[in-house]
């Protein structure tokens, strides 16, 4: 934000000659995501220490390549019916106030946990927008119908959202488990449970998330490797083989050094939740990589692994 500036809430600034901007919203929910009320199952997740959380939005294809290809093809098929148009198409992928656009232009109302809303279709969708040097009719923003309902805010493991619609995101597990380089927090590891990339907590507590629509793209389909997986089946993983389960996810920008550093807190915690008897492959698995890691990894090894006698001591 220090380096683009005003650049952000200022679309022309940041591609001179804008005058509207199309906003576009896209389902991600797997389409063979649980029958019923799919968020039960997610929930139960968390609750099953040895396996691997990742948010329900990485398990398929990158949503930047999806989502901007198919906004691009959208911006030529409507220069095809006006004389001339300059157009640009962005998925998260520039300093682009996402959710204000939406909010403005009808797409939902901003949620109590800052993510935007639709009746229709809760919050498990992707925004994009196209930049145009086209006048267009604008639309009408909507209501918003959160009420006093705080289900987001009580849920948050670290308490991020330390007010309504205000987000710290140093304590959001999506930010520390994504965007974080750096060592995550001691105080926060015991919160992150399971959680290994990203968090989905806000959003399966939400009651509007009963209308979360299932994608019709196959791209957004679990992938198997990333779905109901075990820790320790994936801190096995070498860095040939994180690159190669990822090629083509949004997971693989972290690198492997961070995909080990969120797994090795979840081990600790494993560890910490998990009976002695249950916990020996779990150790010897962090053991094994204690020496060859870097210091930020070897930090954190050297935490998970003493989780074991915080635990024997009731810490």
């Amino acid at each position: 934000m220090a380096a683009h500036g005003l650049k952000r809430a200022r679309p022309a600034e940041l591609i001179p000659g804008t005058v509207s901007v199309i906003t576009a919203r896209m389902d991600y929910l797997p389409a063979l995501a649980p029958a019923g009320d799919w968020r039960d199952s997610e929930l139960a997740r968390l609750n099953r220490p040895g396996e691997a959380v990742v948010s329900v939005y990485a398990r398929g294809r990158d949503y930047h390549k999806v989502m901007r290809t198919r906004l691009q093809k959208l911006g030529e098929r409507i220069a095809a019916h006006v004389n001339t148009l300059g157009h640009r198409a962005f998925t998260d992928s520039a300093p682009v106030l996402e959710a204000e656009l939406a909010v403005r232009s009808g797409q939902g109302w901003r949620g109590k946990h800052t993510l935007v809303l639709n009746r229709e279709g809760g919050s498990l969708f992707f925004l994009g927008e196209i930049f145009v040097d086209l006048a267009l009719p604008p639309s009408e923003p909507v209501s918003a119908h959160c009420a006093s309902c705080s289900a987001c805010i009580d849920v948050c493991p670290t308490q991020a959202i330390v007010a309504p619609y205000k987000l710290d995101a140093r304590r959001c597990i999506s930010y520390l488990t994504i965007e974080h380089a750096g060592p995550i927090p001691i105080e926060l590891r015991p919160l992150l449970g399971n959680r290994i990339y990203g968090c989905d907590d806000c959003q399966l507590v939400c009651p509007w998330n009963k209308f979360a629509r299932r994608s019709a793209l196959p791209d957004f389909d679990e992938r198997s490797g990333l779905t109901g997986q075990q820790l320790i089946t994936l801190w096995g993983w070498s860095e040939a083989d994180f690159l190669r389960h990822t090629e083509g996810s949004a997971i693989r920008r972290i690198g492997h050094e961070r995909w080990q550093r969120n797994l090795a807190v979840a081990m600790g915690n494993a560890l910490r939740s998990s009976p002695p008897s249950e916990g020996d492959d779990l150790r010897a698995a962090l053991q094994s990589r204690l020496a060859p890691s870097s210091p930020l990894l070897r930090e954190h090894i050297q935490w998970a692994l003493a989780q074991v006698i915080h635990r024997a001591v009731g810490l």
